[in-house]
């Protein structure tokens, strides 16, 4: 046996007060995008009109393959992923989208959108995910309208049915998290929410430090998801409209702090949203600036977006997908020499190898590709995948 130096029992005394490392991994389908629709514009039909204007759309300006440079079969997958899914996440919007109405107002919409949610369970048509985004807490008249439009939406409801989520806007100190997770649990329900990131308080708090770990933890596990706020924050950094748009430094620099605040607590990250919206005459105009949006937040690891009008779930789905597609060959290849430690050009982690199957079940999810084009490229069925990325199964819907 090996001589060694120092005393085990003084390494476990130093050792003793630390703790092991914990890392949360996501459960279940991420959605690509929150499509966010004002209160009194949700009926029976929205899904449904979102997917038909979506493919209205699409008729109109066919070929995407030479207005955007996709891949030669990304528009049929497009077109058969707006036909089955057309929405994978619809938030109900009592917020910015939906202004302020006269209290009555506000309570029969929230109790109406509410009994369509619920219509849309029975019938087995709702999103994967779905819920509503309430005031913010900047005043009281505001808080007060906000948990009371809540109150009224989760009593209609029912409960807290799978998939259910609530958007918190605005959000500026940690003791605004705290008080929205306490006003939660007075439901006695297992509810969630997304902290929207769209004050520059959200990001650095008073004190110079970051603020989003803080949010997180007051959570107490309730934080699902970080939802970039594109154009309060820009304007509450002091930037002129010209200059308010998803591709500015000021909104890179927002976003990586909510990656490496999210990274490994299981917490989702969702981009912002464009304005430039597909209408009239600047329908081809408007896809460019979405898709380019788009494909940027994918390469910097945003893999869900605001969509705020039908015609923007076209550039959503074509930019998902080329982006899946287009990595297909070279991924795959990874991923197998990685399973098969057949070594290569490139000696992959543990770490990348999550990351390769991680991508594949996205792919899967949104339609990119079929279970058997991954099996085929990857030698992994869907379990295989599973072990591999660390994701938990248990919620996952295929798409």
């Amino acid at each position: 046996m090996p001589r060694t130096s120092l005393d085990p029992a003084a390494v476990r005394a130093l050792t003793a007060r630390l703790a092991d490392a914990v890392t949360r991994w996501p459960v279940g389908r991420q959605p690509v995008h929150t499509c966010y629709v004002p209160a009194d514009r949700v009926t029976a039909s929205t899904v449904r009109d979102w997917g038909g204007g979506a493919l209205a759309a699409l008729d109109a300006h066919p070929d995407l393959v030479g207005l955007l440079g996709v891949p030669e079969g990304v528009p049929a997958r497009v077109r058969a992923k707006l036909a089955a899914e057309p929405v994978e996440d619809l938030r109900v919007d009592f917020e910015d989208g939906y202004g302020t109405r006269a209290d009555d107002e506000e309570d029969a919409d929230a109790e109406r959108t509410a009994l369509v949610l619920r219509d849309w369970l029975a019938a087995g048509t709702a999103p994967a995910r779905f819920g509503l985004r309430i005031k913010s807490f900047d005043t009281a008249a505001l808080r007060e309208r906000g948990i009371r439009t809540l109150d009224v939406f989760l009593t209609a409801l029912g409960g807290a049915p799978e998939g259910l989520v609530i958007t918190f806007p605005k959000v500026t100190s940690v003791a605004q998290v705290e008080v929205f997770g306490e006003v939660l649990d007075l439901f006695g329900l297992p509810l969630r929410f997304e902290v929207q990131v769209e004050t520059t308080r959200s990001v650095v708090d008073p004190e110079g430090r970051l603020a989003l770990p803080r949010f997180i933890e007051a959570g107490r596990g309730r934080v699902s998801g970080l939802h970039f706020g594109t154009y309060d924050y820009t304007a509450g950094c002091g930037l002129g409209a010209a200059h308010q748009h998803l591709a500015h430094g000021a909104c890179d620099f927002a976003r990586h702090v909510m990656q490496v605040s999210a990274a490994g607590t299981g917490v989702e990250l969702s981009d912002g949203s464009t304005n430039a919206l597909p209408v009239g005459d600047r329908v081809e105009e408007a896809w460019r600036t979405h898709y380019g949006l788009v494909r940027r937040s994918l390469a910097h690891g945003f893999y869900q977006g605001w969509d705020l009008h039908p015609a923007q779930l076209v550039t959503r789905y074509a930019a998902v997908h080329a982006f899946h597609l287009e990595g297909v060959e070279a991924d795959a290849a990874r991923l197998r020499a990685y399973v098969e430690r057949a070594g290569g050009a490139v000696l992959d982690e543990p770490a990348t190898a999550q990351a390769l199957s991680s991508s594949f079940l996205r792919a899967l999810d949104c339609g990119a590709l079929d279970a058997d084009e991954v099996r085929r490229a990857t030698g992994l069925d869907v379990d295989g995948l599973l072990a591999l990325s660390r994701r938990a199964p248990a919620r996952r819907r295929m798409g």
